[in-house]
């Protein structure tokens, strides 16, 4: 039987189908395992606004009140009442403890009693004194018209003087009796504890039948009363020397409290300390203090509290910026072009924080650049898709 010559040299159909479908995946799998994979980022605009320069403290600050007194009775003594509890508001003046005081009540008592005996003294004595100087004027008379002696006269004037002297000794036992009424309130003044300044009592360290006594010099004793005028509180917070020297008097300030997240409090620097803190094993640092513009009404602020401060020494205002975040080491940004790929850029900066960096040149307003560098294979040359940023969600 003989093949023809068309039948002979036909093109095999079924093994052409069964390479193409072979070929086929093989080729798209091997495009989708060898193509430039796209990356979702974060995309941040160069825009314009305020840049500001400011300094922070290195350690933790602390919530003081602009007066607190750790007060104790002028004198010793046992406390014999206790006119205030922990948590009292009291006004300026108002006695907080009495030490026992009775002794020098009587000793007070008694000396009113001799005030009055010498006031008594006094009306008897003079009212003698003026009958004898009224005597001795109408001896004058008499002598002058011949009916005593002049010897009569003499003893009439010498004892209208006598009489003048003892009415004068008579009223100085009197000032002399005022005076020790002022000595015994003098020191019965100094048996009650008063407010020097309205304020809260934050403590008491003193109860009734104990003997208090005052700090003697150089000796710390525990005070009877802890006061606190916390209507006047500023932050103190230690400023790292480096820094130190662009601080001013007056220059605004941020306070943040770790008692009360997410809000910010202005405040303002009233004290730059005129010396350095040399302190073992921690860095040389000035002690600064900002008081708050206005002291918050909702929250319950508290002397004590640990609180950070940010003093602004310097503002560029409307100056294109970007975030802080977005700048990589030498000066560098990562900038999305229209084709989806990103392209490295070196830029010129000023001013900078924590937040934003003044750009001078390398970057244009509306410009995109990258902010989420953290992620896995965002360089130049990645194919990039923008995602929304945090800030607008």
């Amino acid at each position: 039987m003989s093949v023809s010559p068309s039948s002979k040299y036909k093109f095999p159909v079924k093994a052409v189908l069964i390479l193409l479908l072979i070929a086929v995946p093989l080729a798209g799998a091997a495009w989708y395992f060898t193509r430039a994979k796209t990356i979702a980022v974060v995309l941040s605009k160069v825009d314009r606004g305020n840049v500001e320069a400011a300094v922070s403290n290195t350690r933790a600050g602390t919530v003081k009140a602009c007066r607190r007194a750790k007060l104790s009775p002028p004198a010793g003594g046992q406390i014999s009442h206790m006119r205030v509890k922990k948590g009292d508001r009291v006004i300026a003046g108002q006695i907080l403890l009495e030490l026992w005081d009775e002794d020098m009540h009587a000793q007070e008592r008694l000396s009113r009693d001799q005030l009055k005996t010498s006031e008594l003294r006094v009306r008897e004595v003079c009212s003698m004194a003026e009958a004898a100087q009224r005597d001795a004027e109408r001896s004058k008379e008499l002598v002058a018209k011949g009916f005593i002696s002049s010897q009569q006269l003499d003893r009439a004037l010498t004892d209208a003087k006598a009489r003048q002297a003892s009415c004068e000794g008579a009223r100085s036992d009197i000032a002399q009796s005022k005076s020790r009424i002022k000595v015994v309130e003098t020191g019965l003044e100094r048996m009650v504890l008063r407010a020097p300044f309205a304020g809260i009592v934050a403590d008491i360290s003193g109860e009734l039948g104990e003997y208090a006594t005052p700090s003697p010099p150089g000796i710390a004793t525990l005070p009877a009363v802890d006061l606190i005028d916390d209507s006047c509180l500023y932050v103190s917070a230690p400023i790292d020397e480096v820094d130190a020297a662009k601080i001013k008097l007056g220059q605004s300030g941020r306070i943040t409290l770790d008692a009360i997240k997410g809000q910010t409090f202005a405040g303002k620097v009233k004290r730059i300390a005129p010396y350095v803190l040399e302190l073992e094993k921690q860095a040389r640092t000035v002690e600064v203090e900002v008081e708050f513009s206005a002291l918050p009404k909702a929250e319950n602020l508290l002397v004590g509290y640990s609180a950070d401060v940010e003093i602004v020494h310097d503002v560029h205002e409307k100056v294109l910026r970007i975030p802080t975040q977005t700048l990589m080491e030498g000066k560098r940004v990562l900038l999305y072009q229209n084709d989806g790929k990103l392209v490295e850029r070196s830029v010129v900066t000023g001013l900078a924080n924590w937040e934003y960096t003044e750009i001078k040149a390398g970057l244009n307003e509306g410009e995109q650049i990258v902010f989420s560098l953290d992620r896995p294979g965002v360089k130049a040359g990645a194919l990039v898709m923008p995602e929304v940023a945090p800030a607008a969600k």
